[in-house]
């Protein structure tokens, strides 16, 4: 079986502050830029990765979904308790320092875990967690 990781979903609130993040702060290509306003998808990925992508939604355009449950939404994303990634880096430590210069929210600084994994963890500006894993 030949199967692989196409693409990821990440709420985004704001395009411009996600454009800037992911682009200038870790470094990824804008590969689509979609819509206007609140209906904005943004489609980013890391260069040497083409066939692997996130993709930065507008988590209220999804269909279905109630001003409820948009409002539980919004405030999981402000605490950042709605979406999560996991990168990983060859140099977690060197990959850090660069982020934090960029001016990332860091919300743990490398770190060895007693599950044997060194890992980092920062916030896009939608609040979104970002853990980033040393590679071996």
């Amino acid at each position: 079986m030949d199967i692989t990781i196409n693409s990821s979903f990440l709420p985004q609130n704001d395009p411009e502050a996600a454009i800037t993040f992911y682009r200038d702060v870790l470094g990824f290509e804008i590969r689509n830029d979609v819509g206007r306003g609140e209906m904005h998808w943004i489609t980013v990925g890391p260069a040497d990765q083409p066939d692997t992508s996130i993709v930065l939604y507008p988590p209220e355009a999804t269909p279905g979904v109630t001003d409820d449950e948009k409002r539980t939404i919004a405030e999981m994303m402000a605490k950042g308790t709605f979406g999560t990634l996991v990168l990983s880096s060859k140099d977690l430590d060197s990959a850090f320092e660069q982020i934090q210069a960029r001016g990332a929210d860091v919300v743990q600084e490398p770190t060895d875990q007693p599950y044997g994994i060194r890992d980092c963890a920062i916030r896009d500006p939608a609040g979104n967690l970002i853990r980033i894993n040393q590679r071996g």
